[in-house]
């Protein structure tokens, strides 16, 4: 779990060793080294999520990890949206590693309120090792204000609805983004989690 200031780490912990795992919240970048699977959670604005990654000094080492090393990563919230080129919130450029746009939700009617919040259904849109495919539709937690928009359509795992058509998960080679907190999402984040741990 990476520390850089931008996210609910008790949460995502306390979920962790729920299902049966070990998580360890790593607070400087030298210690990416002795990481076997990595969570990159995030709350807040997206230029300080991408600065606060920049100024401790975690890219280049977090990029070897990820790459050269091919540590399973997953991003939640915030933490998929830094995964991608950028966003409109924002000046700065994310890290780039999914061929991704986050957008600003423009909902169509006035009874949808932004940011998105609360539970949600989503739908699947192809097969992955931590989202078998059920007949029982699945529900997640969400609080965003912006959705990210995916180049290729064979990184998108889930979308959702709001107003509009949003995707709710991609992956793309050993990186998963989850737009909902996984955290927060009782039963069915319960089952990511121990899928991750599988991996």
């Amino acid at each position: 779990m990476i520390d850089y200031g931008c996210g609910n780490l008790a949460s995502v912990v306390n979920m962790i060793q729920h299902v049966g795992g070990e998580a360890r919240i790593i607070r400087t970048p030298d210690e990416l080294d002795s990481a076997t699977k990595l969570v990159l959670p995030g709350v807040g604005a997206f230029d300080h999520g991408i600065g606060s990654l920049r100024q401790g000094g975690w890219i280049t080492p977090f990029e070897q990890a990820v790459h050269q090393r091919k540590v399973p990563l997953m991003g939640i919230c915030l933490g998929m949206q830094l995964l991608t080129r950028g966003s409109e919130e924002g000046q700065e450029p994310g890290l780039g590693w999914i061929d991704a746009q986050a957008r600003r939700f423009r909902p169509s009617g006035p009874r949808l309120k932004v940011p998105h919040m609360g539970w949600n259904e989503v739908r699947q849109v192809r097969a992955d090792e931590l989202l078998p495919a059920s007949a029982s539709p699945r529900r997640f937690y969400f609080v965003h204000a912006y959705r990210v928009e995916c180049a290729d359509p064979a990184d998108v795992l889930l979308e959702c609805e709001y107003g509009e058509t949003f995707v709710a998960a991609f992956r793309h080679a050993n990186i998963w983004g989850f737009q909902f907190h996984p955290e927060k999402s009782h039963r069915f984040g319960m089952e990511l989690f121990r899928r991750f741990l599988e991996v």
